[in-house]
This record gives C-alpha cells, sequence and structure tokens, in this order.
C-alpha cells in the first residue's frame, strides 16, 4: 500500500483538492502509469428562485429552518409543474435537491385537505426501488417536523405498522414489489387511501430498466386503474440524477404525457474524474494470455490510502463477493499502519439483514466510518452527505449507473473526487483509453419493453384479480393485451364473461409476476447446525453461486456450500479458512423460435427474434483470490435452465468465409471471439451489463446452416438490450472490431476477446480470425 501525504482537511465532510488527490494517489514509480486520464469538472453556481406563492408557509417555515432560504430554479418550476396537476420528471443532478420539488406541493395538498378531526384529505404514495431510500425519505420528512403523517411499508414494517399505515397516514413510502403484492391486491382494504392519492411519486426512476422496468411499468398502470375505481386521479412525480430523454422514459413508465425539467441550477464544487487502469502481473491466465492485477485488490488499496488521510470514501464493486474482499484487505492494511482505523472501514450489499444495513448507514452518516465498499445498493439517493471520494471498481454498465455513483461525492458542495477502476475486460481497457466514449457522451436511454408478454400476462392476472378487466382498459395495458387475454382464457387462468375478463383461480394472481426477475424465489443460506440464516442469494443466481463447494463470503466471514436444496430454497454452509474463491462453468446452446426483422450486409444478414436458451451449470474452479490462478476443476450435477427470449444475431455465409482465407478449423475460435467481445461493448449502446445478457456462437448453426453469432437478453421474453442492439448493429459491431484489433496482447486477453463467464474456459479463441471475420461481415 502507498500511504500519501495528508491532502484532505478533517472531520465530516471536509472538503478536498480533488485534482492535488488524484495526483497524490498517483505519485511514485509503481503507480506512474495507471492513471490514464484525468478530468477535470468545473464548480457550478446556484440559481435560487423565491418561494411560489401557492406553497404552505408551514412547509416553507419548515425548510427554512434547516437551511434552504431559497429554492433553486428547478425545483421551482418542477413543484410547480405538479402543484398544477401536470406530470413531470425532474431529472437534474446528484444533490440537486430532486425530494423538495415533490415534497413542496405534496406537503402542502396534505396540510391543506386535512378534514377538521384530522381526517384524511389529500395522500401521496412515494415508491423507491430500495426498501433502504425508502427509510431515508422518510427521516427527511420527520426532520422537517411538520405535522404530516408519514409511514413506510415495505418487507420489515410489522402487521401493526401495516395496520397504522393503511388507517391513518397520509404520506406513505413503500417500494414497487410491496405496491404490487400488497397494497394493490387489498385496495379494498385501503380504499380511504387510494380514494385520496393526489400525489405518484417515483424516485429514482433510471433504475427501472430491462425486465424489472417493464414490470413496474404494468404496476404503474395497475395502479392507476385501481386509484381511478376509488375515485382519484393522482399526478405523477418521477426523478432522477440520470436518465437521457426523461419524458420519453417517464411516458413508458407511466402510460402518461409527462413534462420533463432537466436544467440544473443547484451548486456544485469542482469534480475530477480520474480513469485508472490497474498494471500487468506476471501471472499467465487463460491460454497464457497476459492477467492485469484485480481491480478489487487495486481498489482496497486506494480505499486503504484514502482512508489514512481521513479522507471519506465510498467504494463501489460489481458483486457481493467483491465488496466483501475490498472492505476485508483495505481493514488489513490499515491495521498495518494504525489499528483503529481498521474499524472504521465496512461493507454494505444485498442479502444483509434489515437491522445490520440500517446500522451500517448510520454509521456511514455520522462519519464513524471512513470507508465503505457497497454494491450498488447505495447508488441511490440515499443521504450519505460528507462524502470527499468515490472509488467505481469496474465500468458499472452504463454512463448513467456511472455518473450516479461518482454523483455520491461533494454532496455538501465542495471538491469532490470519483476515479473508474478498470477491470481485466474489454469495455474497461476501452473506455481508459478511450475516455471520450464514457466522459464526452450523454446517459443512455432507458431500455425496457411493457409489452413484453413474459411480463404483461401475469399483470393481466393480477389486475383481473384486483378488478373485472373490461374492453374499456385495454388501452391502459397496450396493443397486445387483448391477444393475451384471450391466451391467458385459453390456459385457464381468466374467464370471459359479458362484463369482462375475470380471475377465477384459487391462488393469488400477483404471485404469478417475479417483478424483479431474479428467476425464481431466493436461496436462503443456513448455517449448519444452528439453522441460523446467514444470507440470501437470488433464485436466478443459485445455480451458479449456491452449489456444493461454492465459497461465500459474508461481512468478512468465509462460508462454503456443503448441500443445496433447490426444492426447498436452501442451502446448507459452514464457515471456513480458504485462500480460493470459485467460479461456476456452464454449457449453453440455442435455437431460433422466430425472426422477427433482418438486416442484409451484402451476402451476410443480421437478425432479431426469439429464441429458446437452454443453460447448465456443469462444474466450477477453484482460483487463488491474490493471482486468479485456476487450482482445479470439480463436476457438478444441475438441472438443465430453459429460457425463451430476445436475440440479435448474424450469420456469415461459406462463400464470404472463403474470401477471408480464414481455415475451417479457425472459424469456431473466431467466432467465439467475436461473440465475447461483442457481449463486453453492448453496454456502451444498451443500458445493460453483460451479466443482463449471454451468448453463443457456432461455426454452422443447424438452424440458419452457416456461421452464426447469438447475443441474447438473460431474462424471459426479452429486456430490450438485444433489439438495441440489433438497432445499433454497425456501430456496436465495428466498436467490436475496433477494440479486438487494437488490443496490444499477440493471441488475446480478458482485455479484448477472454470473458469471466464464459463456459467453456476460453477456448477456442481466435484473436486474429475475430479481426477478419467481423471485417467481412461490416464489409458488407
Amino acid at each position: 500500500m502507498t500511504i500519501s501525504p495528508a491532502v484532505a482537511r478533517p472531520g465530516h465532510g471536509s472538503g478536498v483538492d480533488p485534482v492535488a488527490l488524484v495526483e497524490r494517489l498517483a505519485a511514485g514509480a509503481t503507480r506512474a502509469d495507471r492513471l490514464t486520464h484525468l478530468e477535470r469538472i468545473p464548480a457550478r453556481p446556484a440559481v435560487p428562485e423565491p418561494w411560489p406563492e401557492w406553497a404552505d408557509q408551514s412547509v416553507v417555515a419548515a425548510y427554512s429552518s434547516r437551511g434552504v432560504v431559497q429554492p433553486w430554479r428547478h425545483q421551482v418550476r418542477a413543484a410547480g409543474h405538479a402543484h398544477a396537476g401536470q406530470h413531470v420528471v425532474v431529472a437534474t443532478g446528484t444533490a440537486s435537491g430532486k425530494s423538495l420539488a415533490y415534497l413542496l406541493p405534496a406537503l402542502t395538498a396534505i396540510r391543506a385537505g386535512r378534514g377538521p378531526r384530522g381526517q384524511r384529505g389529500s395522500s401521496t404514495l412515494y415508491l423507491a426501488p430500495t426498501k433502504a431510500l425508502a427509510q431515508d425519505q422518510r427521516a427527511s420528512i420527520a426532520a422537517l417536523g411538520l405535522d404530516v403523517r408519514v409511514a413506510t411499508h415495505d418487507g420489515d414494517s410489522t402487521q401493526e405498522q401495516r395496520d397504522w399505515t393503511r388507517d391513518h397516514a397520509e404520506y406513505v413510502l413503500t417500494n414497487p414489489d410491496m405496491l404490487h403484492r400488497s397494497l394493490l391486491p387489498a385496495h379494498d382494504r385501503w380504499a380511504r387511501f387510494f380514494a385520496t392519492v393526489d400525489f405518484v411519486v417515483v424516485d429514482e426512476c433510471h433504475h427501472y430498466r430491462g425486465v424489472f422496468g417493464a414490470h413496474v411499468a404494468q404496476v404503474l398502470r395497475r395502479l392507476r386503474r385501481v386509484c381511478a375505481a376509488h375515485g382519484a386521479s393522482p399526478t405523477f412525480v418521477l426523478a432522477s440524477a440520470t436518465v437521457a430523454e426523461p419524458e420519453v422514459a417517464a411516458r413508458r413508465l407511466t402510460g402518461l404525457d409527462v413534462a420533463a425539467v432537466t436544467d440544473d441550477d443547484s451548486p456544485r464544487g469542482e469534480v475530477a474524474v480520474g480513469l485508472w487502469e490497474p498494471p500487468l502481473t506476471s501471472y499467465a491466465g487463460e491460454q497464457g494470455a497476459p492477467v492485469r492485477r484485480p481491480a478489487a485488490a487495486e481498489t482496497a488499496d486506494l480505499l486503504a490510502d484514502l482512508v489514512v488521510e481521513g479522507v471519506r470514501t465510498l467504494a463501489f464493486v460489481r458483486s457481493r463477493r467483491g465488496v466483501e474482499q475490498v472492505a476485508r484487505r483495505a481493514s488489513d492494511l490499515l491495521a498495518e499502519v494504525d489499528p483503529a482505523l481498521a474499524a472504521r472501514v465496512d461493507s454494505y450489499r444485498g442479502g444483509y439483514l434489515p437491522e445490520e444495513r440500517r446500522a451500517l448507514e448510520d454509521d456511514l452518516r455520522s462519519g464513524r466510518l471512513l470507508g465503505m465498499a457497497a454494491t450498488n445498493a447505495l447508488e441511490l439517493g440515499i443521504d450519505v452527505s460528507g462524502l470527499d471520494a468515490v472509488l467505481v471498481t469496474g465500468y458499472p454498465g452504463t454512463r448513467s449507473a456511472f455518473w450516479q455513483q461518482v454523483g455520491r461525492a461533494g454532496r455538501t458542495g465542495g471538491g469532490a473526487l470519483g476515479m473508474l477502476i478498470a477491470r481485466d475486460d474489454p469495455l474497461d481497457t476501452y473506455l481508459v483509453h478511450h475516455p471520450e466514449a464514457l466522459l464526452g457522451r450523454p446517459v443512455e436511454g432507458i431500455v425496457f419493453d411493457p409489452d413484453n408478454p413474459y411480463v404483461l400476462g401475469p399483470h393481466l392476472c393480477a389486475a383481473a384479480q384486483e378488478l373485472p378487466i373490461t374492453l374499456a382498459d385495454l388501452a391502459l395495458f397496450g396493443p397486445t393485451a387483448r391477444g393475451l387475454l384471450d391466451d391467458l382464457v385459453e390456459a385457464g387462468l381468466l374467464r370471459r364473461r359479458p362484463q369482462g375478463w375475470f380471475w377465477t383461480d384459487r391462488r393469488r394472481a400477483a404471485d404469478l409476476a417475479d417483478i424483479r426477475s431474479t428467476g425464481g424465489a431466493q436461496v436462503q443460506l443456513v448455517e449448519g447446525g444452528t439453522g441460523r440464516v446467514v444470507g440470501t442469494v437470488d433464485g436466478g443466481r443459485a445455480h451458479a453461486t449456491a452449489h456444493i463447494g461454492a465459497i461465500y463470503v459474508h461481512r468478512g466471514e468465509t462460508w462454503q456450500v456443503e448441500h443445496l436444496d433447490l426444492d426447498e430454497h436452501v442451502a446448507e454452509i459452514r464457515q471456513t479458512d480458504v485462500d480460493y474463491t470459485t467460479t461456476a462453468r456452464d454449457v449453453a446452446d440455442i435455437t431460433i423460435v422466430e425472426e422477427r426483422d433482418h438486416q442484409r450486409w451484402g451476402g451476410c444478414r443480421v437478425s432479431f427474434g426469439s429464441v429458446d436458451v437452454s443453460n447448465q451449470v456443469t462444474s466450477y474452479l477453484r482460483r487463488r483470490s491474490r493471482t486468479g490462478e485456476v487450482i482445479d476443476e470439480t463436476p457438478l450435477d444441475l438441472p438443465v435452465r430453459s429460457l425463451r427470449t430476445s436475440a440479435v444475431w448474424w450469420t456469415v455465409p461459406d462463400d464470404v468465409l472463403e474470401a477471408t482465407g480464414l481455415d475451417r478449423a479457425d472459424l469456431p475460435g473466431a467466432a467465439h471471439a467475436a461473440e465475447h467481445c461483442s457481449i463486453g461493448l453492448l453496454p456502451l449502446f444498451a443500458t445493460c451489463d453483460r451479466w443482463d445478457i449471454g451468448g453463443v456462437s457456432t461455426a454452422r448453426h443447424p438452424d440458419t446452416g452457416v456461421l452464426t453469432v447469438f447475443v441474447h437478453d438473460g431474462h424471459p421474453g426479452g429486456a430490450g438490450f438485444a433489439e438495441r442492439g440489433y438497432a445499433t448493429a454497425r456501430e456496436w459491431l465495428t466498436a467490436t472490431r475496433a477494440t479486438i484489433a487494437a488490443c496490444e496482447c499477440v493471441s488475446g486477453c480478458p482485455s479484448c476477446i477472454q470473458s469471466p463467464k464464459c463456459g467453456n474456459g476460453n477456448d477456442p479463441l481466435d484473436k486474429d480470425g475475430a479481426v477478419l471475420l467481423l471485417d467481412a461481415l461490416l464489409a458488407g
């Protein structure tokens, strides 16, 4: 670890000189070449505006007592739209005070509408993508000290709390999951609340993308329908720090015309954004390719350096396992300098118990913790003001998510540092050497398909159980709803009567829709002998992360899975101490169901359509923690999982292949290499990361008869990512070709054609062949 001279003033939320901080971190012979780019974003002054005349004076006084003498112009504009009944999305920077834009009209309406005996007159429903954000918002409202009845309704609420919320709360904070499973199915019991809903707040709306976004879009349509049945027509207010074409995204989410407020009039200190590439190691990885030092290890070193200097730092890490590794290594390094500092670093991720999450959030806010490694659970707008620096371990999949994470630093208006530490990955390597692709381009638009039949079908069932679906409702649910209703009747899930479509099954219809699309019920990780629940993993990842022999890290403790019961959704684990990690390997096959569209590129063809994908985890590798070196491989006996989804694929006929000069024996490796790199680059063109998508390549596919490369969505019915790839195919595949050709390695490495999720151990791969193959495709 490199210990840098102090560059930060001590104290809670102390300011930093971000450029000087980066230069200090990069100083020294061993780090001289790691900083590949430094971007300075200048400070911005505030543009205030007087409080609007319609605002309740007690609400204004409450904000004034908290130091808000005047709001900023964009807050007043957005609040004015909402007060006038215009649906609005406010899309301004992180820490720009978006909450005031919806709280001012909502709290004003609550204060004005309450009856003489305290009866509900106006209510607001607030939706956050996580429980933590809703709890944080509740604390912020409570801090205003207003006589407003505020309550959260989530999985941590007791029955007594839920009953009080239903009967008395005027500002209800929940999440799409609880709205889907609890409030809407029981809308008759919540009738007094739904009849008074004047505002629906959809916070962090950029988070609703892919299949999750499609589910939330249908949940919001069901909400509109239930509110209307109880006589309410709420105004929707959406908020996000990072979304392109926000009015388009908001309209797709809500089905309503939405005005957009995008000019940010809040103050901002100088921000320094650094791009950091870990050095090559002496270790040769798979197929003898050079390997860079793991990004997690590099992040841990930087986190420890910053904590030593009193710089309050949040390190975002992609995986739960990585979060634990970064926190543990940083603590070990700090213990060598000052044992007291080791306790001032901790980890935060999904899978922790609710009380653990709350305590960690409090410790971060108070400054008791100087450093924290976290998954994107802390990417959202939870108030952790006072942070000086953010380390982003690996590109988070989209420019939107990158700026959301970097924006967590400098929330007090002082200078801030954001640093991207590149993984050994094609996209990360491309970005740190092509900063204009990350820093010089706007954020992406939100990609999701609300008409996905695998999404819409279950929500039609849920809607029918809430209230029978009538012909008048069809426009609300989109153009494919009518045909799906007939399919649901034929399947015996709905019954058609003269008045409409009715749910007649004894089951809860809401249980048919897994809105998080985790691929099944969560698997509980239970300590053998005691039965204590240590954590959970998503059902869709259980085969790969909770198989027998898998290593699981929880808050610095290492556990090994001894038994997995897929029927009971339980994995039995025991605590252990090992110096290796585990990585699952799988095999996949793909069948074309339907081609929906295609483009001719000379003799080649690029297509988009539906496919069936089968996948089976067949074994796992043990790798040394520090180097990534493979120790051994152990076979597994797990069932095949099947998926019908959307895909983009391209084919190259035999005569075109012959003109490239490629030998027939080299074609599988060339196609495989092109597939890997194209998957790695697709996040530049769609709001996804490589774990949202998959791929299959073959020198001769039985459905096409020629060389074919597929890239498919990893969710039933598709998430819109492959469709976006098809729409931008030429630009996407041109960038893929450029990335492979520009890489300095000889025969392929993790920075260009090797994939961390390859089920075939990155074999075969042919770097030069991939360039020739893509040249032939693009020439068309």
